[in-house]
């Protein structure tokens, strides 16, 4: 008999153990992901002002006041640069590079999220394992990933110290679920640029990316008060 709990301590300990490698691991994958996320952030912001300069609206000639200030500094320079839209040649060059760099970055950045957000997926799969062998009851934690899941939208992390697998493999598909949302989130917006977008929706586009709405910022500092302290 005390063979038996002296192994089913040892079973329960080992798991745990594995849990919160597994955990550790996500959530420094976690850290990544909200790094790349900044960065996607920035470059959105870029594509938003290299368009913004390149569609800005000519100087309004019609205006009694333009048109006077425009004659009484007549000079070629200042006719020629009316006439070119407001914009020298190299201005229109440079932000036309800016915007096909930021452009290309924000592809890359969809690329290198999706390779993380599968990272995080297979970690989750792992922990649904862990919490498999752990004989959890059926009712609590299933046997895959996808049921682990589906916790998610009905339970919250709890505040207090994790000590059962499930436990983190619940909270972990709480952040895998947010995380998920804001990456489609992104690749959404990331599509549907292009150099007919207007102020408007690129101004919005920059303020969702940054607002990240599908991302509960004190679930993910609970979450973070979980890892175990070295």
């Amino acid at each position: 008999m005390s063979f038996v709990m002296e192994n089913g301590k040892h079973g329960q300990s080992e798991s745990k153990d594995k849990i919160i490698a597994i955990y550790s691991d996500f959530m420094t994958r976690i850290t990544q992901y909200e790094e790349l996320a900044s960065t996607g952030s920035r470059l959105l912001c870029g594509f938003q002002q290299a368009l913004g300069f390149l569609q800005r609206p000519p100087i309004d000639k019609t205006s009694t006041l333009v048109d006077r200030i425009i004659k009484a500094h007549g000079s070629r320079r200042v006719l020629s640069y009316v006439e070119a839209g407001c914009m020298n040649s190299h201005d229109s060059s440079q932000n036309v590079s800016k915007l096909h760099t930021c452009h290309l970055g924000l592809l890359d950045y969809i690329n290198k999220g999706k390779l993380l957000i599968d990272v995080l997926e297979c970690l989750l799969d792992d922990a649904a394992s862990v919490v498999q062998i752990a004989n959890v009851k059926g009712d609590d934690v299933k046997c895959s990933s996808d049921s682990v899941f589906s916790l998610s939208h009905e339970e919250e992390v709890p505040s207090s110290d994790l000590s059962q697998p499930e436990d983190f493999a619940t909270a972990m598909a709480v952040i895998y679920s947010m995380v998920k949302q804001d990456y489609t989130m992104q690749v959404q917006i990331v599509s549907s640029l292009n150099h007919k977008s207007s102020p408007g929706e690129l101004k919005t586009y920059c303020q969702m990316w940054s607002l990240r709405p599908f991302v509960d910022d004190d679930m993910m500092h609970r979450a973070w008060r979980l890892v175990p302290k070295p």
